[in-house]
């Protein structure tokens, strides 16, 4: 692309006019090739934030950067995947992807590191013994084709302009972009050759989306495009307001959630409760009967469970015997009551620091619920770990004398 052109595309959108598809797939190709000075490609990315993308635009950069790499295949269809937009205590993925393909479906799910305060989904994996999540093309299609479901990485063969683009966007501070977003999340799902795609929106105050309107959009726009691209979807708006899960942090995240499949923890719970929507969802996706508590309490899904991470290099003694970090200690409240909020990011943000400290297996663990009337006395977290501060974990916490408002687990299906 030669200069001038480059000059005209940023004016272009930079005064609100679209760019044509040739264009965006000119502009991917060449900054891929280097054919592109990153000041440029820059400035042409915070066009798009001031600006945003429509829906024919993102179509068509989501379908150029799905062009810029391979596109996976496989022998078993429909082939499903799902998407969470991360959070704290978010380990619907190590739960409903088992519990799906234990249900019959094929799961292929491509997942990343760090992207919440304790770890993406690669990260919780990777506190397994053994585990592996550099899976090549070959060794990932074919678990997902013996096994019925693997949990890996994106290899560079798989959408190598998002790396750059995301890598830039970060730099520069233009992340956050509806249409930049979506076709960075569509384009890696449907590249890793998904048939059917769940997308798990996360909300509030311990998510990238912070409001309804805004999640609603991301929501509206991903759907879209996954269906102008000639797939089927459905995506949740769901509350990240407050941890989803009981644990928090990479390993405890993980045991948590094989305690579930394997029932040692009790099955209650908003994340029970959500990856069980979630892999009803991807049952329905795959045309499958929706039955996810009855795979779940069957042992079916923990066996599936097994079996892929043993598949991906797991050592499944070690991984059947682990454990919290053995040094424990409970927080006490030190007033009475009703909890009215947890600062969700910074409780993401203590965890992360105590597996720096201590290990994998460090971290916390919630004792108490929004809402919940509480007294002096009532222990609110237990600490897995020996490097925390008490009174920082405590101002986490807030409890007044007022009414809390009931917030939904899932605010909005969009289809």
């Amino acid at each position: 692309m030669r200069q001038n052109d480059m000059r005209r595309l940023i004016a272009q959108k930079r005064d609100g006019k679209r760019i044509c598809a040739e264009d965006w797939q000119a502009l991917v190709t060449g900054f891929v090739d280097q054919n592109i000075p990153e000041a440029e490609m820059a400035a042409l990315l915070m066009a798009c934030v001031l600006r945003d993308l429509d829906v024919d635009e993102t179509t068509a950069l989501t379908r150029a950067m799905i062009a810029s790499g391979a596109t996976l295949q496989y022998n078993r269809h429909p082939v499903v995947d799902k998407h969470s937009s991360g959070g704290v205590g978010d380990t619907v993925s190590l739960l409903a992807v088992p519990i799906a393909a234990a249900g019959g479906a094929v799961v292929a799910k491509l997942a990343g590191h760090a992207l919440g305060h304790t770890g993406g989904t690669l990260d919780k994996l990777e506190a397994l013994p053994g585990v592996r999540v550099d899976l090549d093309v070959d060794m990932f299609t074919g678990i997902v084709e013996s096994v019925g479901a693997a949990i890996a990485a994106q290899t560079s063969m798989i959408v190598p302009a998002d790396g750059l683009l995301y890598a830039l966007r970060d730099r520069t501070a233009t992340v956050p972009s509806i249409g930049l977003i979506a076709s960075s999340i569509v384009s890696k799902k449907i590249a890793a050759g998904a048939d059917a795609i769940v997308y798990d929106i996360k909300m509030g105050s311990g998510a990238f989306m912070q409001n309804l309107d805004d999640a609603r959009e991301l929501a509206q726009r991903i759907v879209a495009i996954t269906k102008a691209l000639g797939r089927s979807c459905v995506a949740y708006i769901t509350d990240m307001d407050t941890p989803l899960g009981a644990m928090v942090g990479s390993g405890l995240e993980a045991y948590e959630a094989l305690g579930l499949l394997r029932g040692s923890l009790a099955r209650r719970g908003r994340l029970l409760d959500l990856a069980l929507q979630i892999a009803d969802a991807m049952l329905a996706c795959c045309g499958l009967p929706q039955r996810a508590r009855e795979l779940l309490e069957s042992g079916a899904a923990y066996e599936k469970m097994l079996a892929m991470l043993q598949a991906q290099g797991g050592d499944i003694a070690a991984i059947e015997m682990l454990a919290p970090h053995a040094q424990q200690h409970v927080i006490l409240c030190t007033r009475g009551g009703t909890l009215q909020a947890i600062d969700t990011v910074a409780l993401g943000e203590a965890a992360r620091d105590l597996t720096v400290a201590d290990g994998a297996y460090a971290g916390l663990e919630l004792l108490v619920e929004r809402g919940q009337e509480i007294v002096p006395g009532t222990p609110l977290v237990r600490v897995y770990g020996a490097a925390y501060e008490a009174s920082r974990i405590v101002r986490m916490f807030t409890i007044t004398d007022e009414d809390v408002v009931v917030r939904p687990l899932i605010y909005e299906r969009v289809t």
